[in-house]
């Protein structure tokens, strides 16, 4: 079961269907899949469940069991959420630790030789054909192969009868009968090539070393998923052929579908497509996955066995410790997913130990523990350390003295209370919100049951097994589930340093013996003061709404208090258990000083953290235990965001919350300095690979290299102080205007209420900078010459980007929609004419953005990671395909394939309250934004191909892009920096 822990309105959608201006035959797209003329018979429920076998878990009766007489085994169910969605995996029993020696590679291999050719898809043509279905590639239609499976996946928007047969067929011919020819192989193997190349670097050694280190003496320690060079180039259709038909057969796969259709119908398609497929011989047995084996005459009390220390400069230090056991499947039966609670518990007890000893400052930046199964190879404690300074005996010492004393003593009842009632609500909410669980994930939890060999249950019944349980969770249960958590068979560390000599591996091995008196000082005292919304001081004086006016879409409302406040209130019922809750404030980016740049990052880390009215950090947590809430900050173009997602019962408790932060902040400055040490320790890991690279500095080049949009390094962050961080957001928190959205599940005139006692009781604000007063941001100007940034990581990797500048404003909504079709239109093709070209993986992409918010700031961006040599190509097919738009325009076909599947994105995403909410940001003080969102699915789905060239040639000009490349350092001296 292990289910230690959003859906849709389908009334929201049909309102939004019924006010946009589509054709007849749009809107016929977008109805209810027709049932089909004779219902089939669900055949399943005549057989026995299969996941269940051996298992007193509560069988989840929506999903529904069946077995072809081949020996494919499916589980289909019905899930309206999103509306007419059908997800689809096809889930293949091996991963990479079923390879042999000679095979390193080929289980990923053939998920892409799978998508090239098989019986119904001519070379080349799968991803069109899904288009046209109107799926996404990379979202709705994807692969993946893991060490222990492979799974094909495909979420079928507006599902009728002929397109899920339609896609059932394609699907059934990609796995019982693909092509795997010389020609897919000499296609398909240069991208796969690529994938391993854009993979590597300081990360990617760090994970090949924990492999080695962590699993040595078994395959997991030599069996990652994407193999190696000398396998993949050494492969022939003839050995490849030889894996897939060893564990490609109809015994060893299981079909899992779950969405908006008859379950019967869904079992008739598995029956049709799958039925037939019959193979020769008998099953090959899964291969051993071996044990951990402690080396000889070892104490078996502190069983201390392989330690390594490797150097990487760009990252920072972390260690790692693995406590490991042999794994073995389970019967997952509820006395064993009981166990799983109190193991939840002792660890959650311990983390909270770690983390209050972090935030007091010390020897360490964050440490935590966690038990996980690891590829069926072995049932691994982790305990993850991240040291300040280079003083790392001392941190490891304080980490194991915490654990030391969580093994030695029980912990409190209290501190048992606390972990289960956090557990509770985990549990809880998804009892609240089953109706609204998208079909995707239903999937998606049931291959990983699949892959884990073990169960899934309906969250009545896992709330329903933990609260009958709770009576196991004594100090006494909790201790003994500690202490098996952290003993095991061996005991292995791999600590990465920044500088050689930092530490070596007999070093580490001997920190890991020595002996360490237990660390009591972090335990919640059982006399620990109650911390109670109630005892909290008010906002300011209660004031009621002066206005509550209807703003003429759906039933959203718009309230207006004396003091500037204006809030968008929908009540919703179709989202049962969730409400979504955003404030905006301020003025965001453009309202920091450019000179107090490094306080923004900063402030994203940390003001949160560092507390409002009588909370700091510690009570924030105490006084959200047992309920759902959340803290989520955001700096945004033009002002800055407070989210969260909670429930009706904690509505009230949000928002207070988020209004005593703006007009009660605390200024605890612990957090700015974990904030401050976290984001130089970070900076330098940037520097490892190109996309990190990009991820630093991208936006600080698209914004015209205003430093407001900069990475912060770590000599612009030693200069921060506390006084300056309280200088610069107290003054943010302070400004208006300020706009509250409540979509979701809950009560008007409770909420109204709440409000009244917080928002309406706010102090009025002062006005953030008007436009003229703003440093406004600018655009790079455009060159055909690069910009060149460099990065520390291997000498194979590179990115290239080209952008061109567009616009921005609410103004211009409606055209930022009809670019998001040109560059679908430009991603399909650049990723055709890229892969082919250069051999590529999946990564080259284009992508615009239209800030709302600002009147430009926008641009279409097209990026690809890639070797140094092919950038220059990259840059000549990018440009070839923009001029080629503008010189013709696409054909109905191309577009079609682009719209459908926007058509289809836009509907389901219409399907819920958070759509919405986001396209209706900033509507109170910009009403044509509530105006817009009637035109949202024309906007993205009706145009012509003669718009498309007339909105290429506005933008896609030559003379109109700038372009960047970063490049490996070939001077490790040279610093790889802005």
């Amino acid at each position: 079961m292990k289910k230690i822990p959003r859906a849709a309105s389908s009334l929201a959608c049909l309102v939004l269907l019924a006010q946009v201006p589509v054709s007849p035959v749009l809107a016929q797209d977008t109805a209810a899949p027709a049932a089909p003329a004779a219902q089939p018979v669900l055949l399943a429920d005549t057989q026995e469940p299969w996941l269940y076998k051996n298992s007193d878990i509560p069988h989840d009766k929506a999903w529904h069991f069946g077995e072809l007489p081949n020996g494919l085994r499916y589980a289909v169910r019905k899930n309206g959420v999103p509306p007419g969605q059908v997800s689809i995996r096809i889930r293949v029993d091996a991963g990479s630790l079923y390879e042999t020696d000679s095979e390193r590679g080929y289980a990923h291999l053939l998920e892409h030789m799978l998508f090239r050719q098989s019986k119904y898809l001519a070379e080349g043509t799968a991803i069109a054909a899904f288009q046209r279905l109107g799926a996404t590639f990379g979202s709705d239609t994807n692969a993946q192969t893991t060490t222990t499976e492979t799974v094909f996946q495909l979420d079928l928007p507006n599902a009728t009868p002929a397109s899920l047969d339609e896609t059932f067929k394609l699907m059934s011919g990609m796995v019982t009968a693909p092509t795997l020819s010389a020609s897919n192989l000499k296609k398909d193997l240069p991208i796969v090539l690529a994938e391993m190349r854009e993979r590597g670097g300081a990360a990617k050694r760090v994970q090949n070393a924990m492999q080695e280190v962590f699993y040595a003496g078994q395959p997991l320690s030599e069996r990652e998923p994407i193999g190696t060079v000398a396998t993949l180039e050494a492969a022939t259709p003839q050995s490849v052929r030889a894996f897939y038909s060893r564990w490609y057969r109809p015994d060893n796969v299981a079909v899992i579908v779950a969405g908006d259709a008859d379950p019967a119908m869904l079992e008739s398609y598995v029956r049709k497509w799958f039925g037939d497929w019959h193979v020769q011989g008998p099953k090959t047995p899964a291969p051993s996955f071996g044990d951990p084996v402690a080396p000889k005459g070892i104490d078996p009390k502190n069983p201390v066995g392989e330690t390594r220390v490797l150097v990487e400069p760009d990252l920072p230090s972390s260690l790692m410790v693995a406590i490991l056991r042999p794994w073995r499947q389970v019967n997952d039966n509820i006395a064993y997913n009981q166990g799983l609670m109190i193991d939840a518990i002792a660890q959650a007890v311990i983390n909270r130990r770690l983390e209050t000893k972090a935030r007091a400052g010390g020897s360490f930046l964050s440490a935590s523990v966690n038990q996980d199964d690891v590829s069926r190879s072995a049932d691994a404690t982790f305990i993850s350390v991240t040291p300040l300074g280079d003083d790392w005996k001392a941190a490891l010492h304080d980490v194991r003295a915490v654990i030391a004393d969580a093994v030695s003593r029980p912990p409190t009842q209290e501190e048992i209370d606390r972990e289960a009632a956090e557990l509770d609500v985990a549990f809880q909410v998804p009892v609240e919100q089953q109706r609204i669980l998208p079909g995707s994930k239903l999937a998606d939890d049931l291959v990983n049951a699949l892959d884990i060999r073990e169960t899934v249950a309906a969250p009545d019944d896992v709330l329903k097994i933990f609260r009958s349980s709770k009576p196991l969770f004594t100090p006494q249960a909790v201790l003994e589930h500690t202490r098996k958590l952290f003993s095991g068979t061996v005991k292995r560390a791999l600590f990465t340093v920044q500088k050689k000599g930092m530490a070596t591996d007999a070093a580490l091995h001997q920190a890991l013996l020595e002996p360490v008196k237990p660390d009591q000082s972090v335990r919640m005292a059982a006399e620990a003061a109650p911390v109670s919304f109630d005892k909290l001081p008010p906002v300011g004086t209660p004031a009621e709404p002066v206005s509550d006016v209807p703003t003429g879409l759906l039933d959203i409302e718009e309230l207006a208090f004396a003091n500037g406040v204006k809030v968008l209130l929908w009540p919703v019922a179709e989202e049962p258990g969730r409400v979504m809750v955003k404030v905006r404030f301020g003025g965001g980016y453009r309202s920091i000083d450019p000179k107090d740049a490094p306080y923004i990052a900063l402030g994203q880390y940390a003001l949160v953290g560092s507390g409002l009215a009588t909370l700091g950090q510690e009570d924030l947590d105490r006084i959200a235990t047992g309920r759902k809430m959340g803290f989520d900050f955001d700096v945004q173009d033009a002002n800055f965001e407070l989210s969260a997602e909670t429930r009706p019962q904690d509505l009230a408790d949000q928002l207070y919350l988020f209004a005593a932060k703006l007009d009660l902040p605390k200024w605890d400055v612990n957090p700015f300095l974990r904030a401050k040490a976290a984001a130089k320790i970070q900076y330098d890991t940037y520097a490892t690979s190109p996309q990190g690279v990009l991820n630093r500095d991208l936006q600080f080049y698209q914004r015209g290299k205003d430093p407001r949009f900069a990475t912060p390094d770590p000599a612009e962050l030693e200069k921060t102080t506390p006084e300056g961080f309280k200088r610069v957001w107290s003054k943010a928190l302070s400004q208006g205007p300020v706009e509250v959205q409540i979509f979701g599940d809950f009560d008007k005139a409770a909420a109204i209420k709440a409000l009244e006692k917080t928002f309406g009781a706010l102090k009025r604000r002062t006005p953030a900078p008007s436009t003229s007063e703003l440093t406004e941001v600018t655009v790079p100007k455009p060159s055909n010459t690069p910009v060149v940034l460099h990065h520390h990581g291997d000498p194979d990797q590179a990115a290239a980007v080209i952008s061109w500048p567009t616009g921005g404003g609410s103004l211009g909504i409606h055209e930022s929609r009809q670019l998001e079709i040109l560059t679908q239109l430009f991603t399909n093709r650049l990723l055709d004419a890229v892969r082919e070209k250069l051999g590529v993986s999946y990564a080259p992409y284009v992508f615009s953005t239209w800030p709302v918010d600002l009147q430009q700031g926008g641009s279409i961006t097209a990026m690809a990671q890639l070797d140094p040599k092919s950038v220059p190509v990259f840059f000549q097919t990018a440009d070839e395909i923009a001029q080629d738009l503008i010189a013709n325009p696409p054909t109905a076909d191309e577009l079609e394939r682009v719209t459908e599947p926007l058509r289809q994105q836009v509907t389901r995403a219409a399907s819920s309250t958070s759509f919405f909410m986001s396209q209706l940001e900033g509507a109170t003080s910009d009403p044509a934004r509530i105006g817009s969102v009637r035109s949202v699915l024309s906007d993205y789905t009706v145009t012509t191909p003669e718009k498309m060239q007339q909105l290429a040639a506005r933008y896609l000009g030559q003379n109109n892009s700038w372009r960047l490349e970063v490049m490996p350092e070939k001077d490790k001296g040279a610093v790889a920096s802005r």
